[in-house]
């Protein structure tokens, strides 16, 4: 069991985000569930959570504003202590071609994916190092970031930012026995994936099949774990051989 490890975990009503927290809580971590506004979805994994007897507890912020984030992270650290870990997961994606691409998307999935990376990692850094104990990031890219995408340009470009930043910061957090670690999943079973060509993405995938979140929240939770303390600065793709 995992006592007295809290792990904030990103945009977790849904998705991977919320098979990450299931996965988790299961593990024996605190989990500190995170959405834009306390929804029906958000409210829902809390109580599933709950139910299964594990320590939980809601944020709620826009990942893009700063200023609130900062506020909300800090004041929930300074009632609760600093974390163990923080995976950040929250995105969005507005997918177009380029040339039709309104500024307006440009600009929120930028905001959203990549600004979220200094927004919610800066509070939580300095509380993190003066724990003096081991502690460990997991940001989400995407094999959009690593390949790019057609349709995707805004998308790809800020999940190929998130991989710069991450192996960054993992090099200034070294020496803390913080480590620092990208997961870029593939094509996912979730509800972001239920307008995209299926048919032609599996066509791209040796598998032949869409990976689970709950591979993904395997991998997140190896990477959480003590054996991982010697893996820092890595993108670790999960994609079913696709790249």
């Amino acid at each position: 069991m995992n006592k007295n490890k809290s792990v904030l975990v990103t945009g977790s009503s849904r998705g991977i985000g919320k098979a990450i927290a299931f996965f988790l809580a299961k593990e024996g971590y605190d989990i500190i569930l995170h959405g834009r506004q306390l929804n029906d979805q958000l409210s829902s994994v809390r109580d599933q959570i709950v139910d299964l007897g594990c320590k939980v507890r809601v944020l709620n912020f826009d990942v893009a504003d700063r200023g609130q984030t900062r506020q909300v992270i800090e004041a929930d650290m300074a009632e609760h202590g600093a974390y163990y870990g923080v995976i950040c997961n929250a995105g969005i994606a507005r997918d177009n071609a380029f040339p039709a691409m309104p500024e307006e998307d440009w600009d929120a999935v930028i905001h959203t994916n990549l600004d979220a990376f200094y927004n919610v990692l800066n509070p939580v850094i300095m509380p993190m190092v003066r724990r003096r104990s081991p502690g460990r990031i997991i940001t989400l890219s995407s094999v959009s970031g690593i390949m790019g995408n057609r349709g995707q340009v805004n998308y790809s470009a800020a999940k190929a930012g998130i991989i710069g930043a991450t192996k960054a910061l993992a090099i200034e957090l070294a020496k803390r026995n913080i480590t620092v670690n990208c997961i870029a999943p593939g094509l996912i079973q979730t509800d972001m994936i239920e307008s995209a060509p299926i048919d032609e993405a599996l066509q791209l995938i040796p598998m032949r099949r869409a990976g689970e979140p709950e591979e993904v929240a395997a991998l997140a939770s190896f990477l959480l774990s003590d054996m991982a303390g010697y893996i820092t600065r890595q993108v670790i793709s999960i994609n079913g051989g696709m790249l």
